[in-house]
């Protein structure tokens, strides 16, 4: 029998609670889970951001509920954000509203989101989420490397910094640009940049992390200018950071950039053991190619592209759309907490 279409929608109350409506398998309900774990690990950091008075703004647990949607669903803007939240059941029930509740303006949430999002807080949360991954990740064996993210700016905003002309926009083919002499009028900090001869340069920043090799969570993260040594640089930074949590000797796979007896000299002064790709004349010998663990390490590299790959394709990262060094810092930590809480609930599961 033929199904009736009539066009009424007469319901007015539903008696369906919100969370009876989320499957009970559902990859999400891990995920919640684990979040609110985390947020509520960071009240008290909560607590000193905000002013006993005044009027109340967003809570601050709803809002990075609801910037995580945007990297898990690739929302690319607050605005679609907003009018998915007025309309998906799943995420209203994520981040917390009812069903009646009425959603923000986009204009209302992006200015708390930048009230209360920084550098310090992203890196605060992303170390809540790591630890939430106690006995999932390696503690002896990393890897690092670094990855372009493409500025919001154009090649055309390139231009000398003694001009003073207002606009902009020539023909720049054929003039040698440098960023010692150019600088970027749309987004001053970021630098013309490419990682290999035949690719094409772009106005760029560099994301860094250090994915553990077991199961190729992300251990650290930060994000700089880019540069011919900032790969290096970050890279010791965050194995300097991890030396002070660990106690015994670790290891560090890397690929040929980081062949240079600088860094390998380094690395070998903070205990850490460089299992790095030999390139020819490079500071990595025969001797220590034949260890075994040298090979396993180099085995293991693959792992480090897996976040890279998430966060461009998945997430927001491939052509980050803030302007300057600090949002582009902590949009990058954030979406690095986001892969390791969708990978999470998973890895559990499988250890069970």
């Amino acid at each position: 029998m033929r199904g009736d279409d009539q066009q009424l929608q007469t319901g007015m109350f539903s008696y369906v609670a919100l969370e009876d409506r989320i499957p009970a398998d559902h990859p999400l309900r891990g995920v919640r889970k684990l979040v609110d774990a985390v947020l509520a690990g960071m009240s008290k950091d909560f607590d000193g951001l905000y002013s006993q008075m005044g009027r109340p703004s967003i809570a601050p647990e709803r809002l990075l509920r609801a910037l995580l949607l945007q990297v898990f669903y690739s929302v690319r803007s607050e605005r679609l954000l907003m009018e998915q939240l007025n309309y998906n059941l799943l995420f209203r029930w994520f981040v917390g509203l009812a069903i009646d509740d009425p959603v923000w303006n986009h204009a209302v949430f992006s200015k708390n989101r930048d009230r209360l999002l920084n550098q310090d807080l992203a890196q605060t949360f992303f170390a809540h989420v790591k630890a939430q991954a106690t006995g999932l990740m390696s503690d002896e064996h990393f890897t690092v490397d670094g990855t372009l993210i493409e500025a919001w700016a154009g090649q055309k905003s390139f231009r000398r910094k003694d001009d003073d002309e207002a606009g902009g926009g020539g023909d720049f083919h054929g003039e040698l640009r440098r960023n010692q002499t150019h600088a970027s009028s749309t987004d001053p900090e970021a630098r013309l940049y490419k990682k290999s001869a035949g690719q094409e340069a772009k106005l760029s920043y560099l994301g860094h992390t250090l994915v553990e090799n077991r199961n190729g969570l992300i251990a650290a993260a930060m994000t700089t200018q880019a540069d011919g040594r900032a790969e290096r640089d970050a890279a010791l930074l965050m194995l300097h950071e991890l030396t002070r949590e660990q106690s015994g000797r670790i290891t560090a796979g890397a690929d040929k950039a980081y062949d240079t007896r600088d860094f390998v000299n380094t690395v070998r002064e903070l205990g850490v053991t460089p299992h790095v790709a030999r390139r020819q004349n490079g500071a990595i010998d025969e001797r220590k190619r034949r260890h075994p663990g040298y090979a396993i390490s180099l085995s293991k590299r693959w792992l480090v592209e897996k976040p890279f790959g998430w966060l461009k394709q998945i997430g927001s990262l491939k052509k980050v759309k803030l302007r300057g060094l600090a949002k582009v810092d902590w949009l990058f930590v954030f979406s690095c907490a986001a892969f390791n809480l969708i990978r999470i609930p998973k890895l559990r599961a499988q250890s069970a």
